[in-house]
């Protein structure tokens, strides 16, 4: 293994156990493109390269079932899972959210949404917070127009607010905050430009190493850039350094997907067997860095 990976590696087992979330990861980032079931022992056989106790994930893979994420099918012995119904459409816009190039046809407004006290209040905020609006106060929510309104928030009073006067400007400064996502941008910067080197010399890269690679660099990157709002250039200060993590890590995961998806060829199982080929929206990804 490389040692900027292993020292990665390293890093994530000093974290609290984010077993759960790197699964989430696997599913949105391989299994999804190709079918979206896969076996249990797959999964096992990925964790093992992290150390990670198979009982471990047993866990993690059962809490998901039960907060209903996942759904387990059994045929024999053997499990399989795909992702659940619930939150499919906020999943789907966290996916655009990580990998499409963002819109640069902004009007100049901005969304503005309020929620009442119902009992869906925390569903929504959450939904609305992964789709990347952000809460300047209380049950009050803003986001670029053109931001897509997640089905857990369609009740909420919807108005429009213009950016270009100084009240529209301080609600926006009061809504993200700024400064700690750039600082998360910067510290996965030090992190994953080890790997940017190594990434790049495709005919070295070891088919499991890849796929650690993908998926670690993915769920690092996920954690920053779903609390991003990717509000457009011009509301961006000149040294934004989100830009130059987008490219990072598009260049990376680009440079190790090949090998990569020739581990989920030979390792990667569903209830029919080898998992399917993946469709066109896997090559699509980062095309724009």
């Amino acid at each position: 293994m490389p040692q900027p990976l292993a020292r990665i590696i390293s890093q994530l087992k000093r974290e609290p156990s984010r077993t759960g979330s790197i699964v989430i990861t696997v599913f949105g980032d391989a299994i999804v493109p190709r079918g979206g079931s896969v076996w249990l022992g797959t999964l096992l056989k990925f964790f093992e390269v992290l150390d990670i106790d198979s009982g471990v994930v047993r866990t993690a893979m059962s809490r998901l079932a039960a907060d209903g994420w996942l759904e387990r099918h059994k045929v024999g012995r053997n499990s399989f899972y795909r992702l659940a119904r619930k939150g499919r459409q906020t999943f789907d816009a966290a996916t655009r959210h990580i990998y499409d190039p963002q819109p640069s046809n902004w009007t100049g407004r901005f969304e503005l949404l309020l929620i009442g006290n119902g009992e869906d209040r925390d569903a929504s905020r959450e939904a609305l917070k992964n789709a990347g609006f952000g809460s300047p106060l209380p049950g009050v929510w803003v986001a670029p127009s053109g931001v897509p309104v997640p089905e857990e928030a369609a009740t909420a009073i919807r108005l429009e607010v213009s950016a270009e006067d100084d009240s529209g400007r301080r609600l926006l400064s009061e809504s993200w905050p700024l400064d700690r996502t750039a600082d998360a941008y910067l510290k996965f910067i030090k992190t994953f430009e080890p790997l940017r080197n190594w990434a790049g010399r495709r005919e070295a890269l070891a088919e499991a190493d890849a796929f650690t690679a993908r998926i670690l660099l993915i769920h690092h990157y996920r954690r920053v850039v779903l609390r991003d709002p990717l509000l457009p250039t011009a509301l961006l200060p000149a040294d934004w350094p989100g830009r130059a993590a987008r490219k990072l890590c598009g260049e990376i995961y680009r440079g190790v997907l090949p090998a990569s998806e020739q581990w989920l060829e030979r390792n990667g199982t569903c209830e029919t067997g080898p998992l399917p080929g993946a469709g066109k929206d896997l090559a699509r990804r980062f095309t724009d860095v």
